[in-house]
């Protein structure tokens, strides 16, 4: 059973291998969303993530023998880290199994870190399977990613420093992928202060905690799809469904856009970067997902900041899309000269900025004398959009998209 004093004595552990990372107040962040919003920065943890707290006080509690035998884990990225890093610390082997399309950027660090990493077809499942086959033939110990009392008890420790930082938080939103963080942290800080609301969040490509909780059984769902590669798993724990089941006020979702517009958020106003996983709290709370938060002190905890600059950059777009930040434009024109000039003069007058142009002929059953005009155009928010579209609309252009 789980205690308050197994998380305590996890912080003893802890204390000097790991930060206490800060908690940022963010006013712009509070005035965009109507609460006041503090981030809780785990995104800049050692490697990039809460994921080493459980890890290393897991690896901490073993015994020598399973010491000597060596460890193997399952992982994303984060808990792969996490789990290596430790497992040099107290110079035993460690093996990680990760699913294939893990970013290479997490797989390279994971190596970095002086563990053998073993590249599994699929999604974390399937990588969790194999750990499972290469512990009962070689006799490893399955450090667990969040299925596992010492892990759990690690991740609560983040618990423990939210209501230290934040004696009156009223909430504290958290990014949810097998449950042991939520877990812990609502196990600590329901035990502390069980008037503090704690919400989870899902992507609604993987929402296997949510659907669990919702038909009141563990649940596995057939396939994961998610920028969130961190959140992406198929079945929460048995330990951790339980926990929440009792300790957690609520679970929400958020779409992929979603989380791209938080990314993008915390990178213009905060100068933080944060992966999927990570992103997905102030998404909620950003999009309205969480009821009752107006005007309170809400905690987003930024779980992680592994994300990869090749996918970074496509978040971004996506990101810009959603905050109307920028936007396309399709206009059915008559094809004679002066024609983008005139449309150009349209935009460039409400402030908008092209950034790409496609001019083609029209198709069949079209006017024989028609064409269309495609653009890429750089944007305030979706006002701005709004206007240059009525714009054009009253200098006589036929905006068909």
């Amino acid at each position: 059973m789980l205690t308050l004093d197994k998380i305590y004595h996890a912080k003893y552990v802890l204390q000097d291998e790991i930060r206490q990372t800060d908690m940022i107040y963010s006013p712009t962040l509070s005035e965009q969303c109507g609460c006041e919003v503090y981030l809780k920065t785990e995104n800049l943890q050692v490697t990039g993530s809460f994921k080493v707290r459980g890890a290393y006080y897991k690896i901490s509690c073993l015994s020598e023998e399973e010491k000597a035998k060596g460890v193997i884990a399952c992982s994303a990225g984060n808990h792969a880290q996490g789990v290596a890093l430790a497992s040099k610390k107290f110079g035993i082997k460690s093996i990680i199994c990760m699913p294939d399309g893990a970013p290479i950027s997490k797989v390279e660090a994971t190596k970095s870190y002086g563990a053998e990493v073993v590249l599994v077809p699929g999604v974390y499942d399937d990588a969790h399977n194999e750990a499972e086959r290469l512990r009962e033939e070689k006799g490893y110990t399955l450090i667990h990613p969040f299925d596992d009392e010492e892990v759990i008890a690690g991740q609560g420790t983040i618990g423990l420093e939210i209501i230290d930082q934040l004696k009156d938080t009223d909430a504290i939103v958290v990014p949810v992928g097998g449950g042991g963080l939520i877990a812990g942290l609502a196990f600590a800080v329901k035990s502390l202060n069980p008037s503090i609301k704690v919400y989870g969040v899902q992507s609604t490509g993987a929402p296997s905690m949510l659907n669990s909780l919702e038909h009141h059984k563990l649940e596995a769902l057939a396939s994961v799809s998610t920028i969130a590669d961190g959140i992406a798993v198929k079945e929460p724990g048995k330990n951790t469904y339980e926990m929440c089941s009792k300790y957690v006020d609520r679970i929400v979702s958020v779409t992929d856009d979603q989380v791209s517009a938080a990314i993008l958020a915390l990178i213009e106003k905060q100068k933080m970067i944060a992966e999927g996983a990570g992103a997905v709290s102030l998404a909620a709370v950003m999009f309205n997902k969480i009821p009752d938060i107006k005007g309170k002190k809400v905690v987003c905890l930024i779980s992680g900041g592994n994300i990869d600059v090749t996918i970074l950059s496509r978040v971004i777009n996506r990101g810009l899309l959603m905050s109307g930040r920028q936007c396309s434009l399709t206009l059915e024109l008559m094809d004679k000269p002066g024609q983008l000039v005139a449309v150009s003069q349209i935009i460039a007058g409400c402030g908008g900025n092209v950034t790409a142009v496609l001019h083609e002929r029209s198709n069949e059953g079209t006017d024989v004398n028609g064409c269309y005009l495609k653009l890429q155009i750089e944007t305030r928010n979706f006002e701005h959009i709004k206007k240059i579209k009525d714009s054009l609309k009253k200098g006589g252009f036929k905006v068909i998209d």
